[in-house]
């Protein structure tokens, strides 16, 4: 009796697993949905195929399309339910998408069967105006990420031939250090750290890293570069200035905040993708206080000579050329609220246009036949050698 109730329950027990094996191989990830492509353009009134693969899973199957965002609706038309019929060579099934009007939409095909792995099953549509508008904001991107990295160079060649930064604020040159080295970390975590990548597709699922290559070539070089400044002020003649108390406080107090999200983020008390948000916080905030130390000593010292004004006319480019870009893309794919619904990026724009504008004045207006005083360098406690501030060299700028 024993023997045979054994027998009995053995062959029971190779039955019940003979027919959750293929349960079980299902649920390990054998049955998969996905989207081909994930990345579609296409022109308002225009159409676009995509296609829909299903595979490792052998019977019918419901596919409800969910969209965002909430205006969906308006921008492509809707594909309505699907009902997949699987079968062991897998299935293909192709989807026309008709834009109705410019924007950006995401599509999730979701399956009913919670057996079928569907991560991958999405398509993120960008509907535009224009073919020629969307090259052309490529274009402009790149020759404002061109004119952005070369306005360093006049003030590095401005500060060698003179030997002398005298007229170059201080304080400007090291929040600058300040603020492209925190952007560059910013920058270089998201591009290259791929848990702080899984970091941000937790949050943004479907989302796209919002580096890219040139973000991080320019964070570098405008690091390095302000760097070699720094150091040019540092060997070079300065006169009496240096750099204010309040600027050292607030380099204190940023870079205690930093180190304490550091700590935070190694112990996990934080995200190291929210220590690079906040990296990037402290970007926004030196870009918005940085010009004004310079502004300020151009208007005491009535002269602008020993701050290339070279410089300033590559920066302002540049910055017309990105709120122009802004412009276009909004246009282009009829979304407005990604220029006015998010000000903090048009409004650097042009706040960093404006005090470029005040250069500008300051040198060909205000000040442009004025000589700076001279500045006195002590040679010990009661002689002083008189020299002129003005070092500069002849440009084509002036």
């Amino acid at each position: 009796m024993t023997v045979a109730h054994s027998r009995k329950s053995g062959q029971q027990w190779c039955a019940a697993i003979c027919l959750l094996l293929p349960l079980v191989l299902i649920g390990c990830g054998g049955s998969e949905l996905s989207c081909i492509p994930h990345d579609v353009l296409v022109h308002i009134g225009g159409e676009t195929d995509v296609v829909l693969s299903l595979s490792g899973f052998n019977d019918p199957v419901e596919i409800y399309p969910l969209y965002e965002p909430v205006n969906a609706a308006e921008k492509i038309t809707n594909l309505g339910n699907l009902t997949l019929y699987g079968n062991p060579e897998g299935l293909n099934v192709s989807l026309t998408i008709h834009a109705v009007r410019g924007g950006h939409v995401t599509v999730y095909f979701n399956a009913t069967t919670p057996a079928i792995n569907d991560d991958e099953a999405y398509v993120r549509v960008t509907i535009i105006h224009s073919e020629e508008v969307f090259f052309v904001c490529i274009a402009v991107g790149w020759i404002y990420f061109v004119a952005w990295s070369v306005s360093f160079y006049p003030q590095i060649y401005e500060n060698f031939k003179r030997k002398c930064v005298v007229g170059l604020n201080l304080d400007y040159v090291v929040l600058n250090v300040l603020g492209h080295s925190v952007y560059g970390l910013f920058n270089m975590g998201l591009y290259w750290i791929p848990s702080v990548q899984l970091q941000y597709y937790e949050i943004h699922p479907m989302g796209v890293i919002p580096v890219q290559t040139n973000d991080v070539v320019f964070s570098v070089h405008a690091t390095v570069f302000s760097i070699l400044t720094a150091i040019q002020c540092i060997i070079y003649e300065r006169g009496d200035q240096k750099v204010s108390p309040y600027t050292w406080a607030f380099i204190g107090v940023s870079s205690a905040f930093i180190f304490i999200s550091t700590i935070a983020a190694v112990t996990y008390s934080i995200t190291y993708l929210s220590l690079l948000y906040y990296c990037s916080y402290v970007k926004l905030i030196v870009t918005l206080i940085k010009y004004i130390p310079q502004a300020h000593l151009n208007y005491k010292r009535q002269s602008t000579i020993g701050y290339s004004i070279g410089g300033v006319l590559l920066d302002i480019t540049g910055g017309l050329l990105s709120v122009l870009q802004m412009f276009l893309l909004a246009y282009n794919n009829d979304d407005w609220d990604s220029l006015f619904g998010d000000p903090t990026k048009f409004g650097l724009g042009l706040f960093s246009v404006m005090f470029d504008l005040l250069f500008i004045v300051q040198h060909y207006v205000l000040y442009r036949n004025n000589n700076p005083p001279a500045v006195y360098l002590p040679i010990n406690r009661d002689d002083y050698l008189p020299i002129d501030d003005d070092r500069s060299t002849p440009s084509i700028m002036a």
